[in-house]
């Protein structure tokens, strides 16, 4: 186990050095650069902009940029906000925890819900409930998350009137039953492309025990459909989808973000892409670098539960 730690981690190094490399540079390469806010929306004149240049060290050459700031970063700074001039860790710390409320919460649902529906599908094979099921997360999987946003919109805030259509929290309250209120809309959406992908991978993870010789043993022995399904098949159907909560981690945290987009939730999300229009580089840095470590986390995280749940699997 100790020797599948420090292999991991040394794995998690080399990885978030290529992601570092990869997004600075793509940063470095993108068209306009951090001024050209400042050039489009003020009278600067030219040795303004060159003085304001050589201050945040964009006139040295890459390799120097880049060294300068992964130095930095390794020792906790991770530079100041080229918009605000707060610290790039303040500004990630205050919108983290809006992000972590709807990916968490969508999770858990799509869980339940993805789990019941794959199991009710698969033992119930080429049945309607297994067509609808089936057919239902083809279309969930099809259709944009921001097109459901819209539509949640359109629906639930401006025909119905149940739900708010943006913000986290109404003016002057901001109650945790006024935050829960806000939260139903993204979270429902979240929630709905998640449940999807948990209803179809609970259905070949049950498909593919129930086809193991145990089952059929079980079977031949004359126990009741529903307690080989509860008490042999359910269990080993439900190891694969601990790998899933790592797997998932990436698309959900897409998702996330045009989730916020939409419904102005004040997340991660839509902190990066606000920091990508401003051509708030640090900002953009900081939220991609932790984005890649939370993911390498979800990974390792699964690749231990699953070990935990199943002793036959050895962490060489």
């Amino acid at each position: 186990m100790t020797n599948y730690l420090v292999r991991r981690c040394g794995q998690a190094v080399v990885l978030m050095l290529l992601v570092s490399v990869i997004g600075f540079g793509i940063l470095h390469l993108a068209p306009g650069g951090p001024l050209s806010q400042y050039v489009l929306s003020s009278n600067m004149s030219q040795e303004d902009i060159d003085r304001i240049t050589r201050q945040l060290g964009l006139d040295r050459p890459f390799l120097l940029q880049y060294a300068d700031w992964l130095a930095r970063m390794v020792t906790g700074d991770w530079g100041q906000s080229y918009r605000d001039g707060l610290p790039v860790l303040a500004k990630i710390a205050t919108h983290i925890g809006p992000t972590l409320e709807i990916m968490l919460a969508s999770t858990v649902i799509a869980a339940l819900l993805g789990g019941v529906i794959g199991m009710r599908a698969a033992v119930r094979r080429h049945s309607l409930t297994d067509l609808l099921a089936t057919g239902g997360a083809m279309i969930a999987l099809s259709i944009p998350t921001f097109w459901f946003a819209l539509m949640a919109i359109y629906l639930f805030s401006i025909e119905l009137g149940w739900l708010p259509s943006g913000n986290r929290s109404t003016i002057g309250d901001g109650s945790p039953g006024d935050v829960l209120h806000h939260m139903i809309a993204p979270v429902m959406v979240l929630a709905l492309v998640e449940t999807a992908v948990w209803a179809q991978f609970m259905r070949a993870s049950m498909l593919d025990t129930l086809g193991q010789d145990y089952i059929r043993t079980a079977r031949a022995k004359g126990l009741r459909e529903r307690v080989v399904i509860r008490a042999h098949a359910l269990r080993n159907a439900l190891l694969p989808m601990i790998t899933l909560v790592g797997l998932q981690f990436p698309t959900l945290l897409g998702g996330a973000l045009v989730t916020e987009t939409v419904f102005s939730w004040p997340g991660m999300g839509r902190l990066f892409l606000d920091s990508l229009e401003y051509r708030d580089y640090p900002v953009v840095m900081g939220i991609l670098m932790l984005s890649a470590l939370m993911v390498m986390a979800g990974s390792l995280l699964a690749d231990l539960l699953y070990a935990v749940a199943d002793p036959r699997i050895r962490m060489d």
